[in-house]
């Protein structure tokens, strides 16, 4: 920096880097915890998972309850007497995602706050975590900011971050698994690149015998995102697709980080050199941290098939009879999930997700005149509509082209892995489409979708030699989106937070036929 001693500039390039992620992560949580715990309700699916996570704390398991419409109205400040029994409950989803809830659950109590609070948080950091993995992605602290704060102003985001489901658990701990494996592969580079043979001006060459023997070391980032992914699938499913699409990753990664070392056979050197400890610290780590979020039902006597293997013969009774028992339950609960066909009004397609084709309702009421702050004789809606910001969203579906153009052309590898994950956790949805799924679960491609968006917005003002006209017309676009994305999502602020606004005001909002 001009004017700065080496040692000063490189304190304000620390500053910088971690001072503009901060603001804008500050401003993230500002919105994801005012007035948190309203509505005083049981939002949608939180009637599920609100009740299995404080079951947890109780039982170390999910328990059974009775009908939970018949219960909730239980829930609201009476713990005392919830009716939950200790007999194990068969449930749908592994346990990670509930014990982060039952940690805000421990700390507020069973209370809409306190059973929100965990998901508000991670939401939160998830914005800090892109700005920063934006800003090594694109090694430039401004994008790295302008990244999250497309993904602090994004609807969908917003509204899954003030809501007990598990959904926006998954996209917190794949988000923390990219950041790490984006980690990992700078320190590998530039182990690699401190064993080549340096030229007599400083300069490192490429060499083939460093290249296609060099090892590049310990590799704590890449065991960091296995057991992010471990958790990432312990939460929900569809965790598994992102820990085998970044097991490919890491290893196109490595290959060309050998290719650039000088290795004359690439490939073959990331199979002797880097493949196994690759898998190692990915699959193996993941699987045993599935198993140890279990841990809580491995000690129970009654949680749901906990015995089943118990005295059981057969070909697998090597294996210790509770992991069998585990596999059992679910199988039961693979087969439950690929067979749910119950018909639901806000059900959709994958096709419509990126459109916003068909945002999902979490909760409706209509005070009457003169109640609840309605002040109009034609009555009023209240809603908490998980709708992503639609200007972001359709900038997306270009922007994903844009980043598909880009990867063909030039091979950006920055390109391959933002579309790589939005693959990964889009595409899989499409091997489903009778079964009822819903455009909520799209909240796991938001961090990708915000860097795509940032990636051709520092696209627009051309390249280094760009005339003056093109750059200023390129940086006057890009502003000019972004404050439009920023006003849309004001523009249905009431319609995430449950305002009471006139019922027209309502229908003004309502852009698609498909949104009512």
């Amino acid at each position: 920096m001009l004017g700065l001693s080496p040692a000063a500039a490189d304190r304000a390039a620390r500053w910088s880097g971690w001072g503009g992620p901060l603001l804008v992560t500050l401003l993230a949580g500002l919105l994801r915890f005012w007035r948190l715990g309203s509505p005083r309700a049981i939002v949608f699916d939180e009637t599920y998972y609100a009740k299995d996570a404080w079951s947890l704390l109780r039982l170390g398991y999910e328990g059974s309850w009775p009908d939970r419409t018949v219960a909730d109205p239980q829930i609201l400040g009476r713990p005392q007497v919830i009716p939950l029994s200790d007999a194990g409950a068969f449930v749908a989803h592994p346990p990670t995602g509930k014990w982060v809830i039952a940690l805000g659950e421990w700390m507020f109590g069973l209370d809409p706050f306190g059973w929100r609070c965990m998901t508000a948080a991670l939401g939160t950091l998830s914005v800090l975590m892109l700005c920063r993995t934006g800003r090594r992605l694109f090694r430039s602290t401004l994008l790295g900011c302008l990244a999250g704060t497309l993904m602090a102003v994004d609807g969908l985001h917003f509204v899954m971050s003030r809501a007990a489901l598990l959904d926006l658990v998954v996209m917190f701990f794949v988000l923390a698994a990219f950041g790490c494996l984006l980690v990992d592969r700078d320190h590998a580079r530039s182990r690699l690149a401190a064993r080549l043979p340096a030229d007599e001006d400083g300069r490192v060459r490429p060499d083939a015998s460093t290249g296609d023997r060099a090892g590049t070391g310990a590799r704590p980032w890449r065991i960091a995102a296995g057991v992010c992914l471990g958790l990432a699938a312990s939460t929900k499913w569809n965790g598994l697709y992102f820990l085998a699409w970044f097991a490919v990753l890491t290893l196109l990664w490595d290959v060309g980080a050998r290719r650039v070392a000088g290795a004359r056979r690439p490939w073959r050197a990331v199979l002797r050199k880097d493949l196994g400890w690759s898998v190692l610290s990915l699959v193996p780590v993941a699987v045993v941290t599935y198993l140890a979020t279990w841990t809580g039902w491995f000690r129970s006597d009654d949680g749901y098939g906990r015995h089943w293997a118990d005295g059981r013969g057969g070909t697998w009774s090597w294996i210790p009879a509770p992991l069998r028992s585990l596999w059992h339950y679910e199988y039961d609960v693979y087969r439950f999930n690929v067979g749910l066909h119950t018909p639901h009004r806000y059900e959709s397609n994958p096709w419509s997700w990126l459109v916003l084709g068909r945002p999902v309702l979490f909760h409706y009421a209509s005070p009457r005149p003169g109640t609840d702050g309605c002040r109009t004789t034609a009555g009023c809606a209240q809603t908490i509509l998980a709708l992503g910001t639609p200007l972001l969203w359709w900038s997306a579906c270009c922007a994903l082209v844009y980043l598909l153009h880009r990867w063909a052309l030039r091979r950006d590898w920055r390109c391959g892995a933002v579309l790589g994950a939005v693959g990964a956790g889009y595409l899989p949805w499409f091997l489903y489409q009778d079964r009822t799924i819903f455009s909520f679960y799209a909240v796991v491609l938001v961090p990708y979708l915000c860097l795509a968006v940032t990636m051709t917005l520092a696209a627009l003002p051309g390249p280094p030699g760009a005339t003056r006209g093109r750059h200023a017309g390129g940086v006057v676009a890009a502003g000019v989106l972004v404050l439009l994305i920023a006003w849309n999502f004001i523009c249905f602020w009431p319609l995430y937070t449950a305002q009471t606004i006139p019922i027209d005001t309502w229908r003004s909002r309502m852009w698609l036929d498909t949104w009512v």
